[in-house]
C-alpha cells in the first residue's frame, strides 16, 4: 500500500517537477549502426535504471518518473528508432532489432545490468532484451505490456490496422495545441489512452503527443503483432514486476495474468484500479512508490492495489 499521506489522486503528478528540470542539458544523441538514437541521460553514478515507451510515443512518457529517481539513480530514457528525434533504421524494424538498440545504448553510455522498465512495445522490447540479452537485464518491469493479446491482430489485416493507427496518431498531432487547451477535445482524442485524459495537464498533453507520430509506427506496429516471444518466457529467471491498468483498453488486464503465468514464479502483479493504459503517467505517486520498494528489494508486492481515488 501508499506510505501514510502519500497522495493518490488522478494525474497526481506536480508539473512543477518535471517543468524544473533542464532537459535539453540531459538530451544526447547516440551514432547506433549509423542511424541517430535520441535518449536522455541523467548521469551520475547511481545504480542504472532504463526506461523505454511503447508504440507511438517517445520517452517522455517518462517525464512525470525520472525526477522521481533522477537524484539516486542513473536514469536513461530513450526515443525508439522511427519514434520521437530518432532516425529510422537502416534495417527492419522488429522487437528483436528493437532489444539490439537498447542493448547497444547501454553499451554506448557504458552502463550495465539496469533495472528495465517498459510501457505497452516496450514492455514486449524489455521482455525481449531480458531473453535475448540475459546478464544485460538486473531486474524488470512491464507496464501494460504488449506482445500476448496483441498476437489476435495477426487475424486482422495488419498494414490496414497500422495505417489507422498511424493515422490517429498524426491526427493527434496534427491539433497538439486544442487538444491542450481543451479538457473536451483531449478526451476525444485521447480516451484510449488514458482513463481520464481531461485531467491531464496541457503542458503535459503537449510533451506526450508533440512529435510522437513518427514513421517507425507503422514497421514497429506489424513487427510487435508479427512475432510471439510467449513459449519462452518461463526463461526469465530475473525478477519481474508487472503493473497494469485495471480499464486499459488498448491491451486488456488478463495479459497481465497471462504474463505473470507465463513468466512463473519470479514475477508479480498490481493492478491499478480507475486506471487505463499509462499507469506512470495517470497515477505517478503509485508508481513511482511502486517502483521504488522493487528497485530496494521488495520481493512480494501486494497483487491489487485498491481503493483508488479518481
Amino acid at each position: 500500500m501508499l506510505r501514510p499521506g502519500a497522495d493518490d489522486t488522478y494525474a497526481d503528478g506536480d508539473d512543477a517537477t518535471w517543468m524544473d528540470v533542464d532537459w535539453p542539458a540531459l538530451t544526447y544523441q547516440a551514432e547506433i549502426e549509423g542511424r541517430a538514437v535520441n535518449y536522455v541521460d541523467t548521469g551520475g553514478d547511481g545504480p542504472p535504471l532504463l526506461f523505454v515507451h511503447g508504440l507511438g510515443a517517445l520517452w517522455q512518457s517518462w517525464l512525470l518518473n525520472i525526477p522521481a529517481f533522477m537524484e539516486t539513480h542513473r536514469v536513461v530514457a530513450l526515443d525508439l528508432p522511427g519514434h520521437g528525434r530518432s532516425e529510422m533504421p537502416t534495417a527492419p524494424i522488429s522487437i528483436q532489432s528493437y532489444a539490439k538498440t537498447v542493448d547497444a545504448l547501454c553499451d554506448h553510455v557504458g552502463i550495465d545490468c539496469p533495472l528495465v522498465v517498459g510501457n505497452s512495445m516496450g514492455g514486449f522490447i524489455g521482455a525481449e532484451l531480458a531473453l535475448e540479452y540475459p546478464t544485460r537485464v538486473k531486474k524488470l518491469v512491464l507496464v501494460s505490456a504488449a506482445g500476448l493479446s496483441t498476437e489476435d491482430y495477426k487475424r486482422q489485416p495488419i498494414g490496414a490496422v497500422a495505417r489507422t493507427w498511424a493515422l490517429g496518431s498524426a491526427a493527434v498531432g496534427s491539433q497538439v495545441d486544442a487538444i491542450a487547451r481543451r479538457p473536451r477535445l483531449r478526451r476525444f482524442a485521447l480516451q484510449s489512452i488514458f482513463r481520464y485524459p481531461e485531467k491531464l495537464s496541457g503542458p503535459l498533453v503537449i510533451e506526450l503527443v508533440t512529435d510522437a507520430a513518427g514513421p517507425g509506427i507503422i514497421p514497429a506496429f506489424e513487427a510487435m503483432v508479427g512475432y510471439s516471444s510467449r513459449d519462452r518466457l518461463a526463461e526469465i529467471e530475473i525478477p519481474v514486476l508487472i503493473v497494469w491498468g485495471q480499464n486499459d483498453v488498448l491491451v486488456p488486464v488478463y495479459d497481465a495474468e497471462e504474463y505473470e503465468r507465463a513468466i512463473g514464479e519470479n514475477a508479480r502483479t498490481v493492478t491499478f484500479t480507475d486506471t487505463g493504459h499509462v499507469p506512470m503517467i495517470e497515477r505517478p505517486t503509485r508508481f513511482n512508490e511502486l517502483l521504488r520498494d522493487f528497485l530496494a528489494g521488495d520481493p512480494s508486492p501486494e497483487s491489487e492495489v485498491e481503493g483508488v481515488s479518481a
